[in-house]
Protein backbone atom coordinates (compact mmCIF):
# COMPACT_ATOMS: atom_id res chain seq x y z
CA UNK A 1 0.00 0.00 0.00
CA UNK A 2 1.38 3.44 -0.81
CA UNK A 3 1.29 5.72 2.13
CA UNK A 4 -1.52 8.46 3.28
CA UNK A 5 0.62 11.17 1.74
CA UNK A 6 1.10 9.32 -1.78
CA UNK A 7 -2.85 9.37 -1.41
CA UNK A 8 -3.14 13.12 -1.03
CA UNK A 9 -1.05 13.73 -3.47
CA UNK A 10 -2.93 11.42 -5.71
CA UNK A 11 -6.06 13.21 -4.77
CA UNK A 12 -4.30 17.00 -5.29
CA UNK A 13 -3.36 15.74 -8.82
CA UNK A 14 -6.64 14.58 -10.01
CA UNK A 15 -8.03 17.99 -9.10
CA UNK A 16 -6.06 19.59 -12.56
CA UNK A 17 -4.93 19.54 -15.58
CA UNK A 18 -1.16 19.57 -16.22
CA UNK A 19 0.18 20.62 -20.22
CA UNK A 20 3.63 21.00 -21.79
CA UNK A 21 5.21 20.36 -24.66
CA UNK A 22 6.26 16.89 -24.52
CA UNK A 23 9.48 16.94 -27.68
CA UNK A 24 12.62 18.37 -27.85
CA UNK A 25 12.77 22.45 -28.25
CA UNK A 26 13.99 23.32 -31.59
CA UNK A 27 13.01 22.93 -35.35
CA UNK A 28 11.45 19.86 -36.27
CA UNK A 29 8.80 18.11 -38.54
CA UNK A 30 6.22 17.43 -35.61
CA UNK A 31 6.23 18.51 -32.01
CA UNK A 32 3.58 17.24 -29.59
CA UNK A 33 1.56 19.23 -26.66
CA UNK A 34 0.68 16.73 -23.83
CA UNK A 35 -2.42 17.49 -21.65
CA UNK A 36 -3.57 15.31 -18.73
CA UNK A 37 -6.29 15.59 -16.18
CA UNK A 38 -9.93 16.24 -15.79
CA UNK A 39 -10.29 19.21 -18.59
CA UNK A 40 -8.25 17.80 -21.11
CA UNK A 41 -11.37 16.57 -23.16
CA UNK A 42 -13.51 20.27 -22.78
CA UNK A 43 -9.84 21.80 -23.83
CA UNK A 44 -9.78 19.44 -27.12
CA UNK A 45 -13.54 20.66 -27.53
CA UNK A 46 -12.47 24.61 -27.24
CA UNK A 47 -9.47 25.10 -29.06
CA UNK A 48 -9.66 21.75 -32.01
CA UNK A 49 -11.71 22.24 -35.11
CA UNK A 50 -12.13 19.06 -36.75
CA UNK A 51 -11.64 18.97 -40.99
CA UNK A 52 -14.84 16.18 -40.78
CA UNK A 53 -18.14 16.85 -38.05
CA UNK A 54 -17.32 14.79 -35.02
CA UNK A 55 -19.79 14.67 -32.38
CA UNK A 56 -17.51 13.02 -29.95
CA UNK A 57 -13.87 11.90 -29.64
CA UNK A 58 -13.22 8.66 -29.59
CA UNK A 59 -10.55 7.36 -27.24
CA UNK A 60 -7.34 5.98 -29.30
CA UNK A 61 -8.30 7.87 -32.41
CA UNK A 62 -6.63 10.26 -34.75
CA UNK A 63 -8.36 13.16 -35.91
CA UNK A 64 -7.31 16.07 -38.51
CA UNK A 65 -8.28 19.68 -38.53
CA UNK A 66 -7.12 23.19 -37.10
CA UNK A 67 -5.97 24.55 -33.59
CA UNK A 68 -7.75 27.69 -33.00
CA UNK A 69 -6.90 31.01 -30.74
CA UNK A 70 -9.99 31.38 -29.28
CA UNK A 71 -9.31 35.11 -28.28
CA UNK A 72 -7.94 36.03 -31.51
CA UNK A 73 -10.55 33.85 -33.54
CA UNK A 74 -7.21 32.92 -35.85
CA UNK A 75 -6.00 29.30 -37.04
CA UNK A 76 -2.73 28.73 -35.28
CA UNK A 77 -1.51 25.37 -36.89
CA UNK A 78 -3.50 22.79 -38.66
CA UNK A 79 -2.79 19.70 -36.03
CA UNK A 80 -3.83 16.12 -35.38
CA UNK A 81 -5.71 15.24 -32.10
CA UNK A 82 -5.74 12.29 -30.17
CA UNK A 83 -6.97 11.26 -26.63
CA UNK A 84 -6.46 8.29 -24.74
CA UNK A 85 -9.19 8.52 -22.30
CA UNK A 86 -8.55 6.86 -18.29
CA UNK A 87 -7.87 4.43 -17.23
CA UNK A 88 -6.26 3.76 -20.77
CA UNK A 89 -3.67 6.16 -20.74
CA UNK A 90 -0.04 6.89 -19.65
CA UNK A 91 -0.68 8.93 -16.76
CA UNK A 92 -4.20 6.92 -16.00
CA UNK A 93 -6.25 10.03 -16.73
CA UNK A 94 -8.17 11.55 -19.84
CA UNK A 95 -4.88 12.29 -22.06
CA UNK A 96 -5.19 14.64 -25.31
CA UNK A 97 -2.12 14.98 -27.40
CA UNK A 98 -1.76 17.54 -30.35
CA UNK A 99 0.40 16.81 -33.02
CA UNK A 100 1.64 20.10 -34.47
CA UNK A 101 4.27 21.32 -36.61
CA UNK A 102 7.62 21.55 -34.96
CA UNK A 103 8.45 25.15 -34.88
CA UNK A 104 9.49 26.67 -31.75
CA UNK A 105 6.90 29.73 -32.42
CA UNK A 106 3.68 27.87 -33.17
CA UNK A 107 4.70 24.89 -30.35
CA UNK A 108 4.84 28.30 -27.51
CA UNK A 109 1.57 29.20 -28.88
CA UNK A 110 -0.44 26.54 -29.12
CA UNK A 111 0.53 25.88 -25.34
CA UNK A 112 -0.38 28.95 -24.64
CA UNK A 113 -3.93 28.54 -25.97
CA UNK A 114 -3.71 25.29 -23.69
CA UNK A 115 -3.32 27.27 -20.73
CA UNK A 116 -5.71 30.09 -21.17
CA UNK A 117 -8.65 27.09 -21.85
CA UNK A 118 -7.83 25.92 -17.95
CA UNK A 119 -4.78 23.81 -17.64
CA UNK A 120 -1.64 24.40 -15.76
CA UNK A 121 1.95 23.97 -17.29
CA UNK A 122 3.38 20.51 -15.85
CA UNK A 123 6.27 20.43 -12.90
CA UNK A 124 9.31 18.26 -14.15
CA UNK A 125 8.14 14.70 -14.30
CA UNK A 126 4.63 15.47 -13.81
CA UNK A 127 3.03 13.20 -16.26
CA UNK A 128 5.36 10.08 -15.21
CA UNK A 129 4.37 10.85 -11.05
CA UNK A 130 0.53 10.78 -12.25
CA UNK A 131 1.39 7.90 -13.90
CA UNK A 132 2.96 6.40 -10.96
CA UNK A 133 0.24 7.86 -8.28
CA UNK A 134 -2.82 6.27 -10.62
CA UNK A 135 -0.82 2.57 -10.48
CA UNK A 136 0.13 2.41 -14.35
CA UNK A 137 3.91 1.98 -13.08
CA UNK A 138 5.47 0.98 -10.19
CA UNK A 139 8.62 3.45 -9.05
CA UNK A 140 11.54 1.45 -10.48
CA UNK A 141 9.23 1.68 -13.73
CA UNK A 142 8.90 5.55 -13.84
CA UNK A 143 12.64 5.53 -12.71
CA UNK A 144 13.54 3.48 -16.27
CA UNK A 145 11.58 6.06 -18.40
CA UNK A 146 14.00 8.73 -17.92
CA UNK A 147 16.96 5.72 -18.56
CA UNK A 148 15.12 4.74 -21.45
CA UNK A 149 15.46 8.20 -22.90
CA UNK A 150 19.07 9.00 -21.89
CA UNK A 151 19.92 5.84 -23.23
CA UNK A 152 23.52 5.98 -24.59
CA UNK A 153 23.95 2.75 -26.39
CA UNK A 154 21.54 -0.12 -27.58
CA UNK A 155 22.55 -2.29 -24.81
CA UNK A 156 21.63 0.50 -22.24
CA UNK A 157 18.44 0.49 -23.98
CA UNK A 158 17.83 -3.01 -23.02
CA UNK A 159 18.24 -2.71 -19.67
CA UNK A 160 16.33 0.26 -19.32
CA UNK A 161 13.60 -1.47 -21.51
CA UNK A 162 13.84 -4.64 -19.11
CA UNK A 163 13.31 -2.31 -15.83
CA UNK A 164 10.06 -0.65 -17.63
CA UNK A 165 9.05 -3.98 -18.33
CA UNK A 166 8.69 -4.80 -14.40
CA UNK A 167 11.62 -7.46 -14.33
CA UNK A 168 12.84 -5.67 -11.39
CA UNK A 169 9.82 -4.96 -9.87
CA UNK A 170 8.49 -8.62 -10.43
CA UNK A 171 11.96 -9.87 -8.35
CA UNK A 172 11.24 -7.50 -5.55
CA UNK A 173 7.58 -8.34 -4.98
CA UNK A 174 8.41 -11.83 -5.33
CA UNK A 175 11.35 -11.79 -2.27
CA UNK A 176 8.51 -9.24 -0.22
CA UNK A 177 5.62 -11.64 -0.20
CA UNK A 178 8.19 -14.56 0.94
CA UNK A 179 9.52 -12.16 3.66
CA UNK A 180 5.62 -11.53 4.79
CA UNK A 181 5.34 -15.41 4.78
CA UNK A 182 8.12 -15.41 7.07
CA UNK A 183 6.90 -12.48 9.45
CA UNK A 184 3.67 -14.13 9.60
CA UNK A 185 5.92 -16.76 11.15
CA UNK A 186 7.53 -15.16 13.72
CA UNK A 187 4.17 -12.98 14.76
CA UNK A 188 2.56 -16.77 15.01
CA UNK A 189 5.49 -17.67 17.63
CA UNK A 190 4.80 -14.44 19.69
CA UNK A 191 1.33 -14.30 19.61
CA UNK A 192 0.37 -17.74 20.29
CA UNK A 193 3.62 -19.34 22.34
CA UNK A 194 0.76 -21.07 24.57
CA UNK A 195 -1.04 -22.39 22.34
CA UNK A 196 -0.88 -25.66 20.01
CA UNK A 197 -0.37 -23.71 16.41
CA UNK A 198 2.56 -24.19 13.90
CA UNK A 199 4.98 -22.68 14.13
CA UNK A 200 8.41 -23.37 11.73
CA UNK A 201 11.21 -24.88 13.44
CA UNK A 202 14.61 -22.33 14.18
CA UNK A 203 16.34 -24.06 10.85
CA UNK A 204 13.38 -23.51 8.81
CA UNK A 205 13.31 -20.15 9.31
CA UNK A 206 16.82 -19.40 9.00
CA UNK A 207 17.22 -21.22 6.04
CA UNK A 208 14.41 -19.07 4.63
CA UNK A 209 15.80 -15.89 5.34
CA UNK A 210 19.22 -16.81 3.94
CA UNK A 211 18.02 -18.02 0.64
CA UNK A 212 16.47 -14.64 0.06
CA UNK A 213 19.59 -12.85 1.47
CA UNK A 214 21.12 -14.64 -1.66
CA UNK A 215 19.05 -13.64 -4.01
CA UNK A 216 19.41 -9.80 -2.95
CA UNK A 217 23.07 -10.52 -2.81
CA UNK A 218 23.13 -11.90 -6.47
CA UNK A 219 21.20 -8.97 -7.59
CA UNK A 220 23.58 -6.48 -5.70
CA UNK A 221 26.23 -8.21 -7.34
CA UNK A 222 25.15 -6.73 -11.23
CA UNK A 223 25.52 -3.16 -9.65
CA UNK A 224 29.08 -2.63 -11.52
CA UNK A 225 28.20 -3.81 -14.84
CA UNK A 226 24.66 -2.06 -14.54
CA UNK A 227 26.04 0.83 -13.79
CA UNK A 228 28.56 1.16 -16.06
CA UNK A 229 26.07 0.28 -18.94
CA UNK A 230 23.57 2.70 -17.36
CA UNK A 231 25.96 5.89 -17.07
CA UNK A 232 29.13 4.76 -19.25
CA UNK A 233 32.50 5.00 -18.39
CA UNK A 234 34.60 8.03 -17.77
CA UNK A 235 38.27 7.83 -19.20
CA UNK A 236 40.84 10.53 -18.41
CA UNK A 237 43.79 10.53 -21.22
CA UNK A 238 46.09 12.31 -19.96
CA UNK A 239 50.18 12.49 -20.12
CA UNK A 240 53.03 15.35 -20.76
CA UNK A 241 52.70 18.16 -23.27
CA UNK A 242 53.01 16.68 -27.27
CA UNK A 243 52.40 12.58 -26.39
CA UNK A 244 49.48 12.96 -28.74
CA UNK A 245 46.63 13.03 -26.24
CA UNK A 246 44.43 15.44 -28.53
CA UNK A 247 45.76 13.09 -31.48
CA UNK A 248 44.26 10.01 -29.42
CA UNK A 249 40.66 11.64 -29.39
CA UNK A 250 40.48 12.59 -32.93
CA UNK A 251 41.67 9.07 -34.25
CA UNK A 252 39.23 7.90 -31.05
CA UNK A 253 35.97 9.74 -32.33
CA UNK A 254 37.39 9.67 -36.04
CA UNK A 255 36.54 13.49 -36.50
CA UNK A 256 39.20 16.76 -35.55
CA UNK A 257 37.27 17.69 -32.35
CA UNK A 258 40.71 18.60 -30.58
CA UNK A 259 43.31 21.08 -32.04
CA UNK A 260 46.44 19.36 -32.75
CA UNK A 261 49.92 21.23 -33.04
CA UNK A 262 53.67 21.03 -31.61
CA UNK A 263 52.93 23.92 -29.49
CA UNK A 264 53.09 23.09 -25.91
CA UNK A 265 50.26 23.75 -23.94
CA UNK A 266 47.84 24.25 -26.76
CA UNK A 267 45.27 22.45 -24.57
CA UNK A 268 43.79 24.14 -21.89
CA UNK A 269 40.60 22.85 -21.22
CA UNK A 270 39.26 19.83 -21.15
CA UNK A 271 37.21 18.48 -24.11
CA UNK A 272 34.85 15.65 -24.03
CA UNK A 273 33.38 13.08 -26.44
CA UNK A 274 31.55 9.83 -25.83
CA UNK A 275 31.79 7.16 -28.49
CA UNK A 276 30.79 3.62 -27.99
CA UNK A 277 32.73 0.71 -27.27
CA UNK A 278 30.49 -3.00 -27.97
CA UNK A 279 27.64 -1.16 -26.07
CA UNK A 280 29.73 0.81 -23.54
CA UNK A 281 29.05 4.66 -23.59
CA UNK A 282 32.56 5.53 -22.94
CA UNK A 283 33.29 9.61 -22.48
CA UNK A 284 36.77 10.35 -23.43
CA UNK A 285 38.26 13.34 -21.48
CA UNK A 286 41.48 15.33 -23.21
CA UNK A 287 43.15 17.76 -21.09
CA UNK A 288 46.16 19.64 -21.16
CA UNK A 289 49.83 18.50 -21.07
CA UNK A 290 51.58 17.88 -17.68
CA UNK A 291 54.35 20.42 -16.84
CA UNK A 292 56.16 22.90 -14.99
CA UNK A 293 54.63 26.64 -15.93
CA UNK A 294 54.76 29.68 -14.86
CA UNK A 295 51.56 31.17 -16.83
CA UNK A 296 48.56 31.56 -14.73
CA UNK A 297 46.47 30.03 -17.36
CA UNK A 298 48.36 26.86 -17.33
CA UNK A 299 48.82 26.08 -14.26
CA UNK A 300 44.83 26.26 -12.93
CA UNK A 301 44.03 23.81 -16.22
CA UNK A 302 47.13 21.74 -15.16
CA UNK A 303 45.36 21.63 -11.67
CA UNK A 304 42.04 20.73 -12.71
CA UNK A 305 44.15 17.69 -14.98
CA UNK A 306 44.61 16.46 -11.30
CA UNK A 307 41.15 17.15 -10.32
CA UNK A 308 39.77 14.91 -13.47
CA UNK A 309 41.98 12.09 -13.17
CA UNK A 310 41.31 11.99 -9.01
CA UNK A 311 37.39 11.01 -10.44
CA UNK A 312 38.12 8.95 -13.60
CA UNK A 313 36.98 5.43 -13.71
CA UNK A 314 40.19 4.97 -16.22
CA UNK A 315 42.85 6.78 -17.03
CA UNK A 316 45.25 6.56 -19.96
CA UNK A 317 48.70 7.39 -19.16
CA UNK A 318 50.22 8.31 -22.39
CA UNK A 319 53.72 8.35 -23.55
CA UNK A 320 55.80 9.13 -26.23
CA UNK A 321 57.64 6.03 -27.49
CA UNK A 322 60.19 8.15 -29.95
CA UNK A 323 61.76 10.20 -26.91
CA UNK A 324 63.13 8.52 -23.86
CA UNK A 325 61.64 8.93 -20.64
CA UNK A 326 61.20 12.56 -18.73
CA UNK A 327 60.55 13.71 -15.29
CA UNK A 328 57.28 15.04 -16.20
CA UNK A 329 56.44 11.29 -17.48
CA UNK A 330 57.74 9.74 -14.51
CA UNK A 331 55.60 12.06 -12.44
CA UNK A 332 52.01 11.28 -13.68
CA UNK A 333 52.88 7.62 -13.53
CA UNK A 334 53.83 8.08 -9.77
CA UNK A 335 50.62 9.88 -9.23
CA UNK A 336 48.57 7.31 -11.19
CA UNK A 337 50.20 4.68 -10.03
CA UNK A 338 47.71 3.18 -7.00
CA UNK A 339 44.86 3.80 -9.41
CA UNK A 340 42.83 1.59 -12.55
CA UNK A 341 44.78 2.77 -15.23
CA UNK A 342 45.81 2.09 -19.05
CA UNK A 343 50.00 2.59 -19.96
CA UNK A 344 49.83 3.44 -23.79
CA UNK A 345 52.99 4.45 -26.04
CA UNK A 346 52.11 6.47 -28.80
CA UNK A 347 54.35 7.23 -31.84
CA UNK A 348 54.70 3.53 -32.44
CA UNK A 349 55.32 4.22 -36.33
CA UNK A 350 58.74 5.84 -35.35
CA UNK A 351 61.75 4.57 -34.12
CA UNK A 352 61.20 3.25 -30.16
CA UNK A 353 63.49 4.75 -27.56
CA UNK A 354 60.95 3.29 -24.96
CA UNK A 355 61.34 -0.47 -24.25
CA UNK A 356 59.29 -2.25 -21.79
CA UNK A 357 61.69 -2.96 -19.15
CA UNK A 358 61.69 1.08 -18.55
CA UNK A 359 58.35 0.68 -17.80
CA UNK A 360 58.88 -2.64 -15.95
CA UNK A 361 60.96 -0.58 -13.40
CA UNK A 362 58.05 1.98 -12.77
CA UNK A 363 54.88 0.28 -12.87
CA UNK A 364 55.39 -3.66 -12.32
CA UNK A 365 52.89 -6.03 -13.99
CA UNK A 366 51.59 -3.42 -16.28
CA UNK A 367 52.19 -4.03 -20.19
CA UNK A 368 51.97 -1.05 -22.10
CA UNK A 369 50.40 -0.80 -25.13
CA UNK A 370 52.03 0.60 -28.56
CA UNK A 371 49.55 2.91 -30.73
CA UNK A 372 49.94 5.29 -33.50
CA UNK A 373 47.90 8.01 -33.36
CA UNK A 374 48.27 9.13 -36.08
CA UNK A 375 47.87 6.29 -38.15
CA UNK A 376 45.29 4.27 -36.61
CA UNK A 377 47.77 1.51 -35.76
CA UNK A 378 47.08 -0.42 -32.27
CA UNK A 379 43.58 1.69 -31.55
CA UNK A 380 41.40 -1.81 -31.90
CA UNK A 381 43.48 -2.83 -29.33
CA UNK A 382 43.09 0.02 -27.24
CA UNK A 383 39.47 -0.08 -27.41
CA UNK A 384 39.42 -4.11 -26.72
CA UNK A 385 41.26 -3.22 -23.34
CA UNK A 386 38.95 -0.62 -22.61
CA UNK A 387 36.52 -3.06 -22.42
CA UNK A 388 38.18 -5.68 -20.49
CA UNK A 389 39.13 -3.65 -17.84
CA UNK A 390 35.83 -1.35 -17.60
CA UNK A 391 34.20 -5.57 -16.74
CA UNK A 392 37.22 -7.27 -15.47
CA UNK A 393 36.09 -8.91 -11.91
CA UNK A 394 32.36 -7.76 -12.78
CA UNK A 395 31.51 -10.44 -15.44
CA UNK A 396 32.65 -13.69 -13.52
CA UNK A 397 30.71 -12.03 -10.41
CA UNK A 398 27.14 -11.46 -12.06
CA UNK A 399 24.73 -14.38 -11.05
CA UNK A 400 21.17 -12.90 -11.50
CA UNK A 401 19.38 -12.30 -14.52
CA UNK A 402 18.28 -9.17 -12.97
CA UNK A 403 20.62 -6.27 -14.11
CA UNK A 404 20.97 -3.62 -11.63
CA UNK A 405 21.70 0.29 -12.81
CA UNK A 406 20.50 2.48 -10.45
CA UNK A 407 22.35 3.54 -6.68
CA UNK A 408 18.95 4.18 -5.22
CA UNK A 409 17.89 0.43 -5.83
CA UNK A 410 21.02 -0.74 -4.37
CA UNK A 411 21.24 0.87 -1.30
CA UNK A 412 17.86 0.04 -0.52
CA UNK A 413 18.76 -3.72 -1.50
CA UNK A 414 22.34 -3.43 0.84
CA UNK A 415 19.81 -2.00 3.69
CA UNK A 416 17.05 -5.08 3.24
CA UNK A 417 20.04 -7.86 3.35
CA UNK A 418 21.44 -6.15 6.67
CA UNK A 419 18.38 -6.21 8.42
CA UNK A 420 18.28 -9.91 7.17
CA UNK A 421 21.25 -11.10 8.59
CA UNK A 422 20.81 -9.45 11.68
CA UNK A 423 17.16 -10.98 11.43
CA UNK A 424 18.82 -14.77 10.69
CA UNK A 425 21.70 -14.03 13.73
CA UNK A 426 18.19 -13.28 16.35
CA UNK A 427 16.77 -16.48 15.48
CA UNK A 428 20.11 -18.57 15.51
CA UNK A 429 20.74 -17.47 18.89
CA UNK A 430 17.37 -18.18 20.06
CA UNK A 431 16.47 -14.26 21.24
CA UNK A 432 12.80 -13.12 21.15
CA UNK A 433 11.35 -13.78 17.81
CA UNK A 434 9.96 -9.94 18.22
CA UNK A 435 13.43 -9.04 17.32
CA UNK A 436 14.00 -11.29 14.22
CA UNK A 437 10.37 -9.67 13.50
CA UNK A 438 11.50 -6.03 13.70
CA UNK A 439 14.25 -6.75 11.70
CA UNK A 440 12.29 -8.63 9.19
CA UNK A 441 9.79 -5.82 8.57
CA UNK A 442 12.75 -2.90 8.33
CA UNK A 443 13.67 -5.42 5.55
CA UNK A 444 10.37 -5.11 3.74
CA UNK A 445 10.36 -1.28 4.33
CA UNK A 446 13.73 -1.33 2.36
CA UNK A 447 12.41 -3.37 -0.50
CA UNK A 448 8.98 -1.58 -0.05
CA UNK A 449 11.15 1.93 -1.40
CA UNK A 450 12.19 0.05 -4.76
CA UNK A 451 8.79 -0.24 -5.94
CA UNK A 452 7.40 2.92 -4.62
CA UNK A 453 5.41 1.04 -1.64
CA UNK A 454 7.05 2.71 1.30
CA UNK A 455 8.51 5.53 -0.09
CA UNK A 456 8.12 9.16 1.26
CA UNK A 457 6.57 11.87 -0.29
CA UNK A 458 10.15 14.03 -0.06
CA UNK A 459 12.10 10.87 -2.22
CA UNK A 460 9.38 11.39 -4.84
CA UNK A 461 9.73 14.79 -5.58
CA UNK A 462 13.60 14.33 -6.17
CA UNK A 463 13.01 11.91 -8.09
CA UNK A 464 10.92 12.95 -10.70
CA UNK A 465 12.77 16.46 -10.57
CA UNK A 466 15.04 15.10 -12.74
CA UNK A 467 12.65 14.33 -15.08
CA UNK A 468 12.20 16.76 -17.84
CA UNK A 469 9.50 18.64 -18.38
CA UNK A 470 6.68 17.15 -20.63
CA UNK A 471 6.94 13.67 -19.68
Amino acid sequence: MKNETQHKTLKLSQEDTIAAIATPRGVGGIGIIRISGPKSEEIGHLLFKPKKKIHAFKSHHLYHGDLISLERNIILDEVLLSIMKKPHSYTGEDTLEINCHGGLVVLDAVLNEVLKAGARLAEPGEFTKRAFLNNRLDLSQAEAVIDLIMAKTIRGLGLALSHLRGDLSKRVRSLRLSLIDILANLETSIDFTEEDIHVSPISELSESIQEITDVIDEILSTYGEGKILREGLSVVITGKPNVGKSSLLNRLIQENRAIVTSIPGTTRDFIEEVINIKGIPVKFVDTAGIRDVENVIEQEGIRLVWEKVSSADLVIILLDGSTNLTGEDIEVIEKNKKGKVMLVINKADLPQKINDRDIERILPGIKPLRISAKYGDGIPGLKEEIYNLAFKDKQDDARSDIMLTNLRHRIALEEAADFLKKAKENVIQGLSPELAAFDVRDALESLGEIVGETTSEDVLDRIFSTFCIGK
